[in-house]
């Protein structure tokens, strides 16, 4: 990817009503825009859902994504989130093909290094529920294909701008080591 494409993680505050995710995706497709990542929940106002898309493209790319999604009426509020600092994270639930043994013991202690959890357990698969970056999600999704994935599901991303007020001045070094450790 070159400096100019680069993937612009966008929230687009909307109504919450039938058909509005339908009408922006559709919208988005037919001017060639193409979704990497797409989550979609209900937020602390039950009248209003936040999408959160990853679009790759330049700056123009991004701009015309912008535009366009501002011209929709239950768009309330359109933030290109990767244009600040921010935290995100990817949801992953994977079964492993892990009979009872050692390679059960392994992929249980790389579960362990890469801080997920273990949500069932099969006589001969396990599945696990893992949260991250995105970088470490696809790492641990890697780490695991030699044993064998059997399924494998993402949210896909969710962002939120950092707080302003948060500042390595105002945290305590605990903090700091939890935020860049997150």
């Amino acid at each position: 990817m070159s400096n100019s494409t680069q993937r612009h993680v966008i929230s687009a505050l909307v109504q919450n009503v039938p058909g509005v995710l339908a009408h922006i995706s559709g919208m988005l497709a037919s001017r060639g825009f193409n979704i990497d990542s797409l989550a979609v929940g209900e937020t602390e106002d039950s009248h209003l859902s936040r999408m959160t898309f990853v679009v790759v493209g330049d700056n123009g790319v991004l701009e015309q994504v912008r535009k366009q999604l501002e011209k929709i009426v239950t768009v309330v509020k359109v933030l290109d989130v990767s244009s600040q600092d921010f935290v995100e994270r990817d949801l992953l639930l994977v079964k492993i093909q892990a009979p009872a043994g050692n390679a059960r013991s392994e992929v249980r202690e790389l579960v362990d290094i890469f801080r997920g959890r273990i949500v069932d357990v099969g006589p001969d698969e396990i599945m696990i529920e893992m949260s991250g970056r995105e970088n470490k999600v696809q790492a641990f999704i890697e780490r695991m294909r030699p044993y064998g994935i059997t399924e494998l599901v993402r949210t896909g991303r969710i962002a939120m701008v950092r707080s302003e007020d948060l500042s390595d001045v105002t945290m305590s070094r605990a903090s700091r080591k939890f935020v860049a450790n997150s």
